[in-house]
């Protein structure tokens, strides 16, 4: 059998985006899956569409943001289209709260940023934040309205994404770990699985925090996991309007008078687990947002794996090996940057070239260094742990 036009290793909103993005009549495209696709950050996510920075460090990425935030009703209205499913977008805005003394000289600061960065926001007292939103809290001092942002229902976006992908001719393979990226010469002809060698025209790692687990991958997507966890709550009585955050956390509204609220930051390894500590840290920051939720229901709670990089700033584009494309470390915003990520790497790979500036993100920019695990081939205990079926 010929082999595939693309191989796209991982399939969480990113690999599946681009799969779909690139998906022509008489192409053939694989996404390979080390365990059920979705079912890692892209599952575990909150679903906040914003473009705003959460530190210093992710100012850069600002204007992707922004144009991967104004892609967004489009490609949701691609997937519930080809798929015939919902993906819970709502554009209902957000209210960010601030509390004590410096709640106003804080909400100034915030609202200046927005703007010097081309953000829409505006300087509310809490009396105007409670006609927005009657359930925030009183004792706020002062919150910013975000009327651009949006959110979307992670796993109803993954369950439809995927449907549209396969509706489009994409093969989707789950339990297929992917253990080497094959070459002649300097350029990709596909990938070996713990089953099969798949041969393939380009090669795109979107594995997520498991990139640089590949052998000779880390020196241009260094990728580690940083554990958040979340819980999701039935409110017993009233039913909030819209996204509610502040320093400490946020409350995500979803369906049915069910909140999503979170959320941690650990560098925990690749352990998953829920511990009390979280689940205390997130859900006091949920009440101090909106009290009424003290008689809210616990319906579940859950972790989740972010791909993070050094400088906290995704890796998309080409490698120097000819057919090699990079599309991971998206770290807190995989389900906003899906738009922008499939339409970069597909025009990529489709035309050679992009129509968005990338290149703040290339895998090029850590230098191409081969660490002395990759050279052993990363053949240690843990590496053989963490890459194991399911």
């Amino acid at each position: 059998m010929d082999g595939y036009d693309a191989v796209i290793v991982g399939g969480g909103i990113i690999g599946a985006s681009i799969a779909l993005e690139i998906s022509r009549p008489g192409m053939r495209l694989v996404i390979l899956d080390r365990q059920e696709p979705g079912r890692e950050a892209s599952w575990a996510a909150a679903g906040m569409l914003s473009p705003a920075p959460d530190s210093p460090a992710s100012i850069p990425l600002v204007p992707l943001a922004q144009a991967s935030l104004e892609m967004y009703a489009a490609f949701v209205e691609k997937i519930e289209g080809i798929s015939g499913s919902t993906t819970g977008y709502r554009r209902d805005g957000t209210l960010e709260a601030f509390f004590g003394t410096r709640a106003e000289t804080d909400r100034d600061e915030l609202v200046a940023q927005h703007r010097r960065l081309g953000l829409e926001a505006e300087a509310i007292c809490p009396t105007e934040a409670r006609r927005i939103e009657p359930e925030i809290s009183r004792e706020i001092g002062g919150a910013a309205w975000l009327r651009g942002e949006a959110t979307v229902s992670p796993r109803e976006l993954m369950q439809a994404l995927l449907t549209a992908c396969r509706k489009r001719g994409v093969e989707i393979r789950s339990d297929n770990e992917v253990r080497q990226v094959c070459s002649q010469g300097n350029r990709a002809t596909g990938v070996k699985t713990l089953r099969e060698f798949v041969s393939a025209g380009c090669v795109v790692i979107a594995a997520g925090c498991f990139s640089h687990l590949l052998p000779g991958v880390a020196r241009w997507a260094p990728t580690k996991p940083v554990r958040g966890q979340m819980a999701a709550l039935r409110q017993a009585t009233g039913g909030l309007q819209g996204v509610l955050r502040s320093s400490r956390g946020y409350i995500v509204p979803r369906e049915g008078g069910v909140v999503a609220v979170g959320s941690t930051l650990e560098n925990a390894g690749f352990e998953k687990k829920v511990t009390t500590g979280g689940i205390f840290k997130i859900l006091a920051a949920a009440l101090e947002l909106a009290p009424h939720l003290a008689d809210a229901e616990i319906i579940e709670t859950w972790s989740g794996l972010r791909p993070d990089i050094s400088d906290h700033l995704p890796v998309i584009g080409p490698a120097e090996m000819e057919g090699l494309f990079f599309a991971t470390g998206h770290y807190r915003n995989g389900i906003l940057l899906a738009p922008i990520t499939a339409k970069i790497v597909g025009e990529l790979i489709l035309r050679g070239r992009s129509s968005f500036d990338a290149s703040a993100f290339s895998p090029l920019r850590f230098g191409g260094d081969i660490s002395a695990d990759e050279k052993a081939g990363a053949k240690n205990a843990d590496y053989n742990r963490m890459w194991s079926p399911g």
